[in-house]
Parts: C-alpha cells; sequence; structure tokens
C-alpha cells in the first residue's frame, strides 16, 4: 500500500524581526499559493499538516475546500540559534556539512531533523495507503528528505523555492519515489 506525502514549501513571505510564527505571504506568496492549488487541483488530497508558522498554513490554505489543516509544532522550521559573526548562508553551510553541530542557542541538522522526522512517521502511519500535504519550510523539508536519501543537503536547499513541490511515495516506511513536482524559481 503506497502512501503520498507532498512537501509543500512555504510561499514568500516578509521578514519581520521577532514575528516568525506569525509572518504571512507577500502578495507574491499570495499569487504562488494560487499557482501550488492550480498544480495540485486534479490531486485528492485526504489530510492537511502544517508546520504551525503562518506561512506554511496560509500556503496551503488555497488547496482545502473544507478539509481542517493539522498543525504539528515539531514540524517548525530549525532554530539555527547565535551564528554571529557569520553570515546566514556561511551558517547554513556550517550546520549541513558538520551535522551534529549546533550554534549557541540552536539545533544542529542532527537534532532537528530527528524532531521533524518523528513528528512525521506517525503522521504517515496513522494514514497508510493515503494522500497527505504537509506545509513546510525549505530547511526542515531538506532535513527531512535527508533522511530518507542522503543526497539532499546544503546544495538542494540552497537550489531549493519558494514555494516548491516534492512529491514522495512511500511503500510500508520505504521511500520509493521522490520527485520535484515544479520549480518556482
Amino acid at each position: 500500500m503506497n502512501t503520498t506525502l507532498y512537501f509543500v514549501r512555504h510561499a514568500a513571505s516578509v521578514y519581520v524581526e521577532g514575528n516568525e510564527r506569525g509572518r504571512g505571504l507577500t502578495e507574491q506568496g499570495q499569487r504562488d499559493a494560487s499557482i501550488v492549488r492550480q498544480l495540485l487541483s486534479t490531486v485528492i488530497i485526504d489530510v492537511f499538516v502544517s508546520s504551525p508558522y503562518q506561512r506554511a498554513v496560509d500556503t496551503l490554505g488555497p488547496l482545502l475546500k473544507g478539509e481542517n489543516i493539522h498543525i504539528e509544532e515539531n514540524l517548525r522550521e530549525r532554530n539555527m540559534g547565535d551564528f554571529a559573526p557569520l553570515s546566514f548562508l556561511e551558517a547554513k553551510q556550517k550546520l549541513y556539512h558538520e551535522f551534529n553541530f549546533s550554534f549557541p542557542n540552536g539545533e544542529s541538522s542532527a537534532v532537528a531533523q530527528e524532531r521533524a522526522v518523528q513528528a512525521i512517521q506517525p503522521i504517515i502511519h496513522a494514514h497508510a495507503g493515503k494522500i497527505i500535504a504537509l506545509g513546510t519550510h525549505g530547511d526542515i523539508m531538506t532535513l527531512m528528505l535527508n533522511y530518507w536519501n542522503v543526497e539532499y543537503g546544503f546544495s538542494f536547499w540552497q537550489a531549493s523555492t519558494m514555494p516548491d513541490i516534492y512529491k514522495l511515495v512511500f511503500q510500508g516506511e520505504q521511500l520509493t519515489e521522490g520527485i520535484r513536482i515544479w520549480d518556482f524559481g
């Protein structure tokens, strides 16, 4: 029995210092969320799950036809911590290349990956044979994909777009297919 999971990386949002969870979509992000709906319009999605961050929920929103979104706290984005004096990109690269390293007050790739995978595995098991849409973030999506295939890493994260869609097919717990549905870049 195949279970299909669509990772839907959130669309563009405006960065607001101190409002990581409440940031909604930009106007372009709203237009892109409508494109996500069009791209997945022929897919009958059984279950909607999202990170608690508003931009992830808002990107899934146009797909809903009266269904509810289950919010899963442990699918939140990774806390990078205090990485100064490195740039954001340098810090991200270090976190991927040194998988167990963490900056002060932050999560290593290994810790963030374990948190997210432990959250998603019960969802996959509970909805075996169904189609699940998951509102997510580029970093945490990459770390979850890396769990099933170590080729997903920093270069993949860097090349992903906002939004982005990946389709994963599982047979039991085994990933049998992983394809990119659309490149918004």
